[in-house]
Parts: C-alpha cells; sequence; structure tokens
C-alpha cells in the first residue's frame, strides 16, 4: 500500500487526503493564535500562583507576540529552504513542548522565557500553513479552502478569552490557569501524527540562502522596542527606555541597509525589496500595526477591567469577551461577504468609523456605570460594535493590501505583514497595559479604560487618514492604471492572505 505521506503520483491527482491536510492546518495554526490571547484573563491567578505583577502579565502576553513577530519571516525563509512539511513539523513539535513548560513553569520568569519559546516555536509553524496548502489545493478548491480557512483563524485570537476563562473557572484536576497551556498536548500530539503521516512530502529548495544577519537585526530591534514600552511604566521611564526605543528604530535603518547591500551583492534578502516599493504595501504595514495594535491592546484592557476593576471570576471575564467576538463574526460576515468587493476600500475607512462609534458608546456606558449592580449587559452594546467595526476592518485589510503583491513575491510578503501585525499586538498590549495600569493602580479602573479608549480613538483616526492613501480598488496597481480587472484565478494573493487575521 502507498504511503499517503508521499502526496499524489500519476494515479492520485488530486491528493485524496487532502481535505485532512486543511484540517490539520486549521487545528496546528488555531492552537497557535489563540495562545495569543488564551491567558488573558488568568491574571488574577498568576498573580496568586507566580506573584506575577503588571509588568509579568504583559510579558507573558506581550512577550509570545514579540518573538512570534520577530521570527515570521525568518520561519518563512527556512520553510522554502528545508521544505514547508518538516519546518511545519518540527514548529508543531516544538510548540506543544513549550506549551508543556509553560503549564510547568515553576516562576513568572520561567513562564516568560517559556513564552518567548513558544512564540519562536509559532514563528516556525505559522508561515508554512499558506505554502502547504497551496501545494495540494488549485482552481475552485483553493478559493473554497480560503473561505474555510480564513474566517476559522480570524475569530482564533478573539475567542482565546473566552476559552481561557473557561478552563480556569473549570479549575479542572486543579491545574488553575496551568489548563490553558496543558490543553495544547493533547492536540498538539494529535495533530503532529496525523501530519506527519498525511502532509506530502516535498523537498525544499536547497539553493534559498537564509539570510541570518537580517533576521537578527529585525529580532534585536523589535526587541530593543518592546522592552521599555514593558518595562517603562513600572520603572518611570528612566533614560535606558527612551535610548532602547532609540536604537530599535537605528535596528531597523540597519536592516533596510543590509537588505539592500544583499541584493546588490546577488544574495537572497530576507524580505524581498520590490515589496517596499509599493505604495499599497508599505502603507498597508503601517495600518495594519495601528489598527491591530489598537484591537489587540483594547481587547486587554477590557478582560482586566472586568476582572480587577469589577472583580469577575477568569470564566465571567472570558464571556465578556464574548460580544466582540460575536460583533467581529458579524462584521466580518458583512465585509466579506456583500461590501469588500463592491465598494473597495471604503470598507477599510467605515469600519474604523463603526468602531469609533463603538467606543463612543462604551465610553458612556462606564460614565454610567453602577459598581455595585454591573453586569456584563451593560457594556455589551458598545463592545459588539466595536467589534462589528473590526470585523469589517480584519476581514478585508489583509487581502487588500496584498492584492497589489506579486505571486513570487506571496511568501515573503505574507510573512512581513504576520510579522508586523503580531508585534504590533505586542506593542498594544504594552502600550495600552501601561495607559491602564497607571489609573488602576490608584484604583481608577474606569479612568484607566477611559485613558485606553482616548488611545484607541488615535490610533483608529491615524488608521483611517491612512486608508486614503491605498488604491481605491483591492487590485494589482498596474491593472488599476490600465483599468482591467484581475482573472480570478487559484493562488490570487488578495484571497489568500484571510489566513493571516
Amino acid at each position: 500500500m502507498r504511503d499517503p505521506s508521499l502526496g499524489p503520483d500519476e494515479t492520485t491527482d488530486p491528493y485524496r487526503w487532502r481535505w485532512l491536510i486543511l484540517a490539520v492546518m486549521i487545528v496546528a495554526e488555531i492552537m497557535d493564535l489563540l495562545d495569543a490571547s488564551i491567558v488573558n484573563v488568568a491574571g488574577p491567578d498568576l498573580e496568586k500562583s507566580l506573584g506575577a505583577g503588571s509588568v509579568g502579565l504583559q510579558w507573558v502576553i506581550g512577550g509570545y507576540a514579540l518573538t512570534l513577530g520577530a521570527g515570521l519571516v525568518l520561519g518563512g525563509r527556512l520553510g522554502d529552504r528545508y521544505g514547508r512539511r518538516r519546518m511545519f513539523l518540527i514548529g508543531l513539535a516544538a510548540f506543544t513542548t513549550a506549551s508543556l513548560l509553560c503549564a510547568i513553569a515553576p516562576d513568572i520568569e520561567s513562564l516568560i522565557a517559556f513564552r518567548l519559546l513558544q512564540g519562536t516555536a509559532g514563528a516556525m509553524l505559522l508561515p508554512q500553513g499558506l505554502g502547504l496548502l497551496r501545494e495540494n489545493f488549485s482552481g475552485p478548491e483553493l478559493t473554497k479552502v480560503f473561505a474555510i480557512f480564513g474566517p476559522v483563524l480570524g475569530l482564533g485570537g478573539i475567542i482565546g478569552p473566552v476559552l481561557g476563562g473557561f478552563l480556569i473557572e473549570g479549575d479542572f484536576f486543579g491545574l488553575g490557569w496551568r489548563s490553558v497551556f496543558l490543553i495544547n498536548l493533547p492536540i498538539g500530539i494529535a495533530a503532529l501524527i496525523v501530519a506527519a503521516k498525511f502532509v506530502p512530502k516535498k523537498a525544499g529548495d536547497r539553493t534559498v540562502r537564509v539570510d541570518l544577519t537580517g533576521a537578527v537585526l529585525v529580532m534585536a530591534a523589535c526587541a530593543l522596542l518592546v522592552l521599555p514600552l514593558n518595562q517603562g511604566q513600572e520603572d518611570g521611564w528612566p533614560l535606558w527606555t527612551w535610548l532602547s526605543m532609540a536604537a530599535s528604530v537605528i535596528g531597523f535603518a540597519l536592516f533596510a541597509v543590509q537588505q539592500r547591500r544583499r541584493v546588490a551583492a546577488g544574495r537572497e534578502p530576507l524580505v524581498t525589496p520590490g515589496l517596499l516599493r509599493k505604495p499599497a504595501f508599505t502603507v498597508g504595514l503601517g495600518g495594519i500595526a495601528l489598527f491591530f495594535g489598537g484591537l489587540i491592546g483594547t481587547q486587554l484592557v477590557l478582560t482586566l477591567f472586568l476582572q480587577l476593576g469589577r472583580h469577575f471570576t477568569a470564566g465571567e471575564a472570558g464571556l465578556g469577551n464574548l460580544p466582540l467576538a460575536v460583533g467581529t463574526a458579524i462584521g466580518g460576515a458583512v465585509s466579506g461577504a456583500f461590501l469588500a468587493d463592491r465598494i473597495g476600500r471604503k470598507v477599510l475607512q467605515i469600519g474604523p468609523l463603526v468602531q469609533l462609534g463603538g467606543a463612543a458608546v462604551l465610553w458612556f456606558e462606564l460614565d454610567g456605570l453602577d459598581a455595585a449592580s454591573f453586569s456584563i449587559w451593560d457594556i455589551v452594546p458598545g463592545v459588539t460594535v466595536a467589534g462589528v467595526g473590526a470585523g469589517m476592518v480584519i476581514a478585508a485589510l489583509f487581502s487588500f493590501i496584498l492584492a497589489a503583491v506579486d505571486d513570487d513575491e506571496i511568501g515573503s510578503a505574507s510573512g512581513v505583514l504576520s510579522a508586523v501585525q503580531a508585534v504590533g499586538g505586542s506593542i498594544g498590549v504594552a502600550v495600552f497595559g501601561s495607559v491602564f495600569f497607571a489609573r488602576a493602580e490608584t484604583g481608577d479602573f474606569t479612568g484607566g479604560f477611559h485613558r485606553a479608549l482616548i488611545v484607541q480613538a488615535g490610533l483608529l483616526v491615524a488608521f483611517l487618514a491612512i486608508t486614503f492613501l491605498l488604491p481605491k480598488k483591492g487590485r494589482p496597481e498596474e491593472q488599476q492604471h490600465q483599468g482591467v480587472a484581475p482573472e480570478p484565478v487559484a493562488g490570487d494573493p488578495g484571497m489568500e492572505r484571510h489566513l493571516a487575521v
């Protein structure tokens, strides 16, 4: 009997197990995305169990996103060189192992270190999904794949606090917060067994050269940026925090110079230089950082407000995130099914306006709160409306930007956008956490939430301004100038980038 892991041959076309590959990709990558937010509700439990303070909590959450984002581009290039199946299996095994280490962490310092390791493993795992699906699906089936893959992953990070709250509240086997990491073990092991058996073997391209110097520069620049943001509030913003952020700017500049020199020398860069000459792509990078920094930061503040300010249990705080998840699903469905193709970039302008409306409603809801009789229903309207606006943007943002990217640039572009999204989220956790705790430490939790909404409003206004610099339609710029619509072929990057949300 033929080994199914060898994939299709002359007598088996298309590969009979290809839909099982989709299931494995979804399960494995949802594990990755869930872990970015599942610990949001674990703050009080971590404080009781490990003595974690506000800075420690920010590092447990933001540290994962930092190493994930800093390593994504490198992870994609390693998949090109050594084979996506191999790197997927390595990444999945490392991610599952890191989850176990997080679950048995004896102190907050160990947990932070293991979370950094977990994010690094995720960076090896996450970029392989796009290539593996493109290798095993084609034509109309590929459209169906991303119609399933994108929305499921889009909700993965949003429902993290809901699942985390359920696990912590249930306190299964007395494990408390440790269960949010242990849940990955049976899922990861099962996915690893199925992937090893059914994901087709395909050799990588050993002619691809991995730019390790560029990877180190990116990682160092990201660390120099996020470290002071996480630590600055606790230390009173000493001189080193400002010097560190300035050094991060220099680090990113050195990376850009190093990439240009590498191309001039005829060697492969970490990031395809042509991407940075595309206005839609470069402008979109800024938009992604602003949008996801605000979204993830505000989601964290909502959870902290419910737990610390209103003494919700982990389970109740998790359910408090459900209106955001429902609103996001509604907004994404409306945007993806009706608006994005019909009104182009306007959907990216309507979305933040709806979010601003939700933030305004939430502001007044917070003003009228009665601490003694507060329930989650008091803020459901504002949170839901904000979620609808976020969903409208999420459903269209990546596909719109990548419509201007050529097919041979899709791997590099996806890695860069995913990295910016993750690092933007890490910065959002640091900034919003600092803003919230600055007031919460005096007992003014509502004031902390208000300040966070002001910061979010500023980011949304900046994002809205950036959208006017994007092309009016999500299609390649050359075709815009010629007035020709692109053919809806399989492998269209605008369709495929749904997975990165």
